[in-house]
């Protein structure tokens, strides 16, 4: 089978490279940034017919669309950033899908909790719950989820959140760095989600192909839809940092408690309101995975046992 991997070069998409090393399927590997010795083939999927092109050179059967905009705040405030947003996360997964279509084959689409937010909740969110964004990164996720299932492709739409991994820039390389290098953080306790190892990811996106691939079906899958994926668990950006700091060993911080002093790594928590940002970010973004456990038999781990793994690597 043929496998079109867009935004290789991205963090799902590298975690994607080492899924492929292990595979009897061809890869080929996308973006429209190229890496000194990395092999990437350069593809805008801004371009339908680019698009078309390669699917058709390279009998491709499923699309795995890793790559979006994904600067939430720069989108918020300036307006052609928006526009920019709403052709990348929007229009292009319509051209993938499209094309897919053209060739009766499989988009696989990564899209984020970032649909949901608006209006308030405190359970796990499932994939049928309506969409409420909150700014224009969530919106034009949205949209992109919409405009896929209008052309009527065989698809597979994963919802994820707090996505982290040892490439790119994520929040676990940044509080790996800032809790080796400051004497205290500030870190917010009053939004709750569960991060999400994108290896982890991409191994479920194996899994799906693979079912795909069993399944054989020549003009409907009938697994299309909507799934979420995030590790196991739950907790506050406060917590994440906590365990950023316990699995690194940056336990060297200076805390103050009452008149004792302890040397032991503590973050000062902190509300949402106390770092304003120009979107507003999700306050309860656990997604519910009951769906992709029980269609695709997907194993899901606990987030501390997948970031434990990350840091490992990140340190050897």
């Amino acid at each position: 089978m043929n496998i079109l991997v867009t935004g290789a070069n991205g963090q799902l998409g590298n975690e994607m490279r080492i899924i492929a090393k292990h595979s009897a399927d061809n890869y080929i590997f996308t973006d429209v940034n190229q890496i000194e010795g990395v092999e990437t083939t350069y593809l805008d999927i801004t371009d339908l017919e680019a698009i078309r092109k390669m699917v058709s050179e390279n009998n491709v059967d499923v699309i795995v669309n890793c790559a979006a905009w994904t600067n939430v705040d720069a989108c918020e405030t300036d307006e052609k950033l928006a526009v920019l947003a709403e052709k990348l996360n929007a229009d292009a997964p319509e051209n993938l899908a499209k094309a897919m279509k053209e060739a009766n084959g499989l988009l696989v689409q990564i899209s984020t909790d970032y649909v949901f937010g608006k209006e308030p909740y405190n359970t796990p969110c499932k994939e049928d719950q309506k969409g409420t964004p909150t700014g224009v990164y969530g919106t034009t996720k949205l949209h992109g989820e919409q405009q896929i299932m209008a052309t009527d492709v065989k698809h597979v739409i994963i919802r994820t959140a707090w996505l982290y991994s040892e490439f790119g820039k994520n929040f676990c390389k940044t509080m790996l760095n800032l809790t080796a290098t400051k004497p205290a953080l500030k870190v917010v306790f009053d939004q709750c989600g569960t991060p999400t190892y994108a290896y982890d990811l991409a191994k479920a996106i194996e899994v799906i192909i693979e079912d795909y691939k069993k399944e054989n079906s020549s003009f409907e899958y009938s697994k299309t839809g909507i799934y979420h994926f995030s590790n196991e668990g739950v907790c506050s950006w406060f917590d994440f940092t906590k365990m950023i700091a316990e699995y690194s060993g940056h336990k060297e911080c200076e805390i103050n408690l009452g008149c004792v002093t302890e040397k032991l790594y503590l973050c000062a928590i902190c509300y949402s309101a106390d770092y304003p940002s120009p979107v507003k970010r999700p306050a309860y973004s656990v997604l519910d995975k009951s769906k992709i456990k029980e269609t695709f038999g997907v194993k899901v781990p606990y987030w501390t046992d997948s970031l434990k793994i990350c840091i490992n690597n990140l340190q050897n």
